[in-house]
């Protein structure tokens, strides 16, 4: 299995991919601000490649349950400067975290090579045919309503199979869009509209959604829902979250979506370590 994003090649399997966070914003629900200024942003982009990130995901819209939408100009305003001072600078691709078709054309232009799409439940289909004309990768991420009405009452019959089929319905849209099939990566939207139940569900599935043949990519780091497992102390959620990317990987995912990259980068090396050796 190939994954092919602009200039970049990724042949699966391997070693799971780590993303790291690079929020440009001042209301994230968990680093908000941090990194609101273009150079602390940039900086830190590439200390997270330092620290072994394979990947950079830069937004700049909170996307945290009830978030305040901010417009076009503005989100540009925050992103633009960030990918300008990182050109030349970075190794790694570069994900552009937007459902805006206008700013996602510009981070490509910047130099991003991913599209990464918490909004790909919409029906328009500018966002898949910039996909398909940039050969940018494409991250299909799956959402139960808006940031602003996601958590308000998520319902679900069958959550897993009512991802899966999304997933299937938009890998056929993305195809008739002219996205082919190497530039997508699924992502079944851990706390995108899912209860506690609705993620753990998620979560013990994904070696189910390897039959859909595209890499998986998990988000599970900061989520408020590890705060409702077991053991589980307030403000300490890093535990949990290292727990669930490690389960994940065995079970089949490729890339992990993480604020803290280093921690993240070598729990994964060790459980990846593990896994080789039982193999022989």
């Amino acid at each position: 299995m190939k994954l092919r994003a602009g200039q970049f090649e990724f042949s699966f399997p391997r070693p799971a991919l780590v993303m790291g966070i690079v929020n440009v914003t001042p209301d994230s629900f968990s680093d908000g601000g941090h990194f609101f200024e273009p150079q602390a942003a940039a900086d830190h982009a590439l200390r997270l490649a330092e620290e072994g990130a394979d990947l950079i995901d830069i937004g700049g819209e909170s996307s945290r349950p009830r978030a305040v939408p901010v417009g076009e100009q503005e989100e540009l305003r925050r992103v633009m400067p960030v990918l300008e001072r990182l050109k030349g600078r970075l190794k790694v691709p570069i994900s552009i975290d937007t459902v805006k078709p206008g700013v996602a054309r510009e981070a490509l232009r910047a130099g991003a090579s991913i599209i990464n799409d918490i909004g790909a439940n919409r029906t328009d289909p500018a966002m898949w045919r910039l996909a398909a004309e940039s050969g940018s990768g494409y991250i299909c991420v799956h959402m139960q309503g808006t940031p602003q009405t996601m958590q308000l009452n998520p319902c679900y019959t069958d959550v897993v199979g009512e991802v899966e089929s999304f997933f299937f319905q938009h890998l056929e849209q993305l195809r008739h869009c002219g996205v082919g099939q190497e530039q997508i990566i699924l992502d079944p939207g851990i706390g995108f509209g899912k209860t506690l139940e609705n993620n753990l569900e998620l979560l013990a599935a994904v070696k189910r959604f390897g039959r859909l043949e595209r890499p998986l990519l998990l988000g599970v780091s900061r989520k408020s829902f590890l705060s409702k497992l077991p053991g589980a102390r307030p403000g300490a959620p890093l535990a949990g979250a290292l727990a669930c990317a490690c389960l994940a990987v065995e079970a089949g995912a490729s890339i992990i979506r993480a604020h803290e990259v280093a921690e993240t980068a070598q729990a994964l090396g060790a459980a990846q370590a593990v896994l080789r050796k039982r193999k022989e």
